[in-house]
């Protein structure tokens, strides 16, 4: 995964952290969680604002 799969990653998050609403999540958590996820492999610094709201609002989207 890079970080333009939004709602690949937004699915892993799902199935890893059940209990936590994204609307409640810092981005500097969400970053090392997307680092943390297996099969991802970009560069940590091609992340950025826009990227991480994206990869949220696909998490609120696959709540729902």
């Amino acid at each position: 995964m890079k970080w333009t799969d939004s709602r690949d990653i937004a699915i892993e998050l799902c199935e890893l952290y059940p209990e936590i609403d994204p609307k409640n999540v810092r981005f500097t958590d969400l970053h090392q969680w997307v680092m943390d996820l297996d099969g991802f492999d970009d560069d940590p610094n091609h992340s950025n604002e826009k990227i991480l709201e994206a990869i949220i609002l696909c998490w609120m989207e696959e709540i729902d």
